[in-house]
């Protein structure tokens, strides 16, 4: 090995060592994206309780619930896009169970379909709490005048449809209802590209080791 491949060489293996460091970080963080989707499965399918009497948003993210009760006539319809289906609106109403008035995600439907969307009345809901986090800079004010909405902001939706700030997403409605299907919690939108970034960086540390070993050779084509 001649001088003159010694600062190429190092160069190669310290940036071999960082990409490959980045690629099983990405694998580290992996592992933990998947247990902590595992805990949200695990929490979304345990048995039904009732309401709670105070929900924490942390604590009692996911909580399956069984609430019976009237879902009026207060609904509010939030633009949302569904794999498969396209456009489609978000159907909040206001719940009224045991005393109290929550709000309730009774599911989706079809954005042509929203005038055939009536009142369920008295129904029986198996469903999980939940605390969308759906709001940015860019989400767009609501039209009171169409109750038409962007975001499942809920202490928004509970002011304007007069309820506490606890939403139920249904998992089933007994009776079924109208047009609306039920769209429950799930971990199917939570972002998980970690398996990505891992390939990602080690292809890039075969690129780098590549072209390492590439320039090697011709320092050393020109040196004998």
């Amino acid at each position: 090995m001649t001088k003159r491949m010694i600062v190429p060489l190092l160069i190669g293996i310290v940036g071999a060592a960082i990409l490959i460091g980045l690629g099983v970080w990405q694998l580290q963080r992996l592992a933990w994206k998947e247990a902590i989707l595992s805990d949200i499965e695990a929490r979304i399918a345990a048995a039904p309780v009732a309401l709670p009497a105070s929900a924490d948003p942390e604590a009692d993210r996911y909580l399956p619930v069984r609430a019976s009760g009237v879902a009026g006539s207060e609904t509010a319809f939030v633009l949302a896009s569904v794999k498969d289906m396209g456009a489609v609106y978000r159907v909040i109403s206001a719940f009224a169970t045991d005393g109290r008035r929550v709000l309730l995600d009774r599911g989706v439907v079809p954005v042509a379909a929203r005038d055939r969307v009536s009142t369920p009345g008295q129904v029986t809901v198996t469903g999980n709490l939940h605390w969308p986090d759906e709001i940015d800079s860019f989400t767009p004010d609501p039209d009171p005048a169409e109750a038409l909405w962007f975001a499942r902001d809920v202490p928004a939706l509970a002011e304007a449809l007069g309820t506490e700030p606890l939403l139920i997403v249904a998992r089933t409605v007994e009776p079924p209802g109208d047009v609306v299907t039920p769209l429950p919690v799930s971990t199917v939108g939570v972002p998980n590209d970690h398996l990505e970034y891992a390939v990602t960086w080690f292809s890039l540390c075969a690129v780098w080791l590549g072209m390492t070993g590439f320039l090697l050779s011709r320092i050393r084509r020109r040196t004998v």
